[in-house]
């Protein structure tokens, strides 16, 4: 059974939409996972770059943020996006066999974070663990979890019904439970944390009820939930990062210092600065699909934090 109930109603239309992916997959599904992710690279790599419309949305971020970069190079950067893209999008779909690719992700030892995991562990207290759609995250939660140490994770509902259960049998192979982000969600989260599980959050999503917080040098609405949530039940909060190496296969896995308690919008500031530091050192690695500043000059200036 599906770990959350699909709201939107399934069409043809948007099966039609569903179909080339359907058909991808089907044919991917035989091949190895080296040859596999070498396609989905390439696929993705020409896709992105050549689409106008998803062109169009990293372009936009890029001009943002890296504003003296020259069009080759944010055309040659889009590219790269797209290879990225490509392989994370191809191995969370097919995680029943990425997760035999253990020897793949290598943690670095010592490692502040990953001891703070091991004692939560042992002591049998819920730890929130914070990433983005950076790198391969769920390198991260395979690791955990072949290290006792399973890792749920929140999960935004896709628009299309048809896709959806894919992506969600992929998110679940990876570590369960699976919650939404409505309340039935959120009841499950609490819940889960206050039986000592491992809840991963990927926060670098535009969240409509957000504050205004600085992302990669510019205000976006984010979310204060994990912080608040860490405050609220005394939790650790872990950035957890899975870095790809340039052979495009090896995850470096790094679990960093847990942020400080304080309140909860100083703690999300310190979690969109350091996820924004680990972006910037590999640009390459992020989902610039996102429309992370999208309506932001709606807001009136009084309501925006440019400390």
């Amino acid at each position: 059974m599906s770990a959350t109930q699909h709201h939107t109603p399934k069409t043809f239309k948007n099966f039609i939409e569903f179909l080339p992916m359907l058909l991808t997959t089907t044919v991917a599904r035989i091949l190895p996972y080296k040859l596999r992710n070498r396609f989905f690279a390439k696929t993705g790599g020409f896709i992105i770059s050549k689409v106008p419309s998803l062109r169009k949305r990293v372009l936009d971020g890029l001009n943002r943020v890296y504003p003296d970069m020259n069009d080759d190079e944010k055309i040659e950067l889009c590219k790269s996006i797209g290879q990225q893209v490509g392989r994370s999008w191809s191995e969370i779909l097919f995680n029943a066999t990425y997760k035999n690719q253990l020897p793949l992700f290598q943690a670095k030892e010592p490692n502040a974070g990953l001891a703070i995991l091991k004692d939560a562990q042992e002591k049998g207290k819920g730890v929130i663990l914070f990433s983005g759609h950076f790198g391969q995250f769920d390198a991260v939660r395979h690791y955990l979890k072949s290290k006792g140490m399973e890792t749920g994770a929140v999960y935004r509902e896709n628009n299309n019904p048809w896709y959806d259960p894919y992506f969600l049998h992929g998110l679940e192979e990876a570590g369960k439970p699976i919650m939404g982000r409505d309340a039935s969600g959120r009841m499950k989260m609490v819940k889960h944390l206050r039986k000592g599980g491992f809840l991963a959050m990927l926060v670098d999503q535009k969240f409509q009820g957000g504050d205004l917080i600085p992302f990669l040098g510019h205000n976006a609405l984010t979310s204060t939930v994990p912080a608040q949530l860490a405050l609220r039940y005394n939790l650790p909060l872990i950035p957890a990062f899975g870095i790809r190496a340039k052979n495009g296969f090896n995850i470096d896995i790094e679990f960093g210092d847990p942020i400080e308690h304080s309140d909860a919008i100083t703690m999300t500031r310190q979690m969109n600065d350091c996820l924004s530091a680990k972006i910037l050192e590999h640009p390459d690695q992020w989902y610039w699909l996102h429309q992370r500043w999208k309506d932001i000059d709606l807001y009136h200036p009084e309501h925006i934090d440019s400390k």
